[in-house]
């Protein structure tokens, strides 16, 4: 997916996790929103930094990175939202996109897709990064509205998470 893509997702996403959280559609909605949207936007342009340096689509697009980001709100209690664009960005990539990712690197250089992506400058590209975003939306909805807030507190609290 290309930046555009990656930026519209993260928009899309922010909006659609603003209802999520928040699905009352007042100025808590509206507050909701305007919480997520930069750090999740920020977090979906962070993986592609890695096109400056190092190796695209390696160095900064692993399940390390994720986990530094993800564990910053538990360590700093800041940043809470970013981590949820980056692990956006990623599985943009992995849907999206018929290149992949290197999930494992360092430690593997060997690339995960699943065949259902399309190439980046293909015409189909935003409609499938409306379908990713689709999926993230009701995924979100999914955990919020129907796993059990005590067993996912309990899962938090067990990961050192809460």
């Amino acid at each position: 997916m290309n930046k555009r893509g990656h930026v519209l997702n993260a928009l899309l996403l922010s909006i659609g996790l603003g209802y999520v959280l928040e699905p009352s559609g007042d100025v808590v909605t509206f507050e909701t929103i305007a919480a997520v949207t930069v750090p999740v936007v920020l977090g979906a342009m962070v993986p592609d930094i890695d096109t400056a340096f190092g190796r695209h689509r390696k160095t900064l697009h692993n399940l390390l990175v994720l986990g530094v980001v993800a564990a910053y709100p538990v360590y700093f209690g800041n940043l809470q939202y970013v981590w949820i664009g980056v692990l956006s960005h990623f599985v943009l990539d992995i849907l999206g996109s018929r290149r992949g990712l290197a999930l494992l690197y360092p430690l593997s250089d060997n690339e995960f897709n699943l065949p259902v992506g399309v190439p980046v400058d293909s015409k189909y590209a935003d409609a499938v990064m409306a379908a990713v975003t689709a999926v993230e939306l009701a995924t979100a909805a999914v955990i919020v509205y129907r796993v059990p807030q005590s067993a996912l507190q309990a899962g938090l609290q067990a990961a050192g998470l809460a």
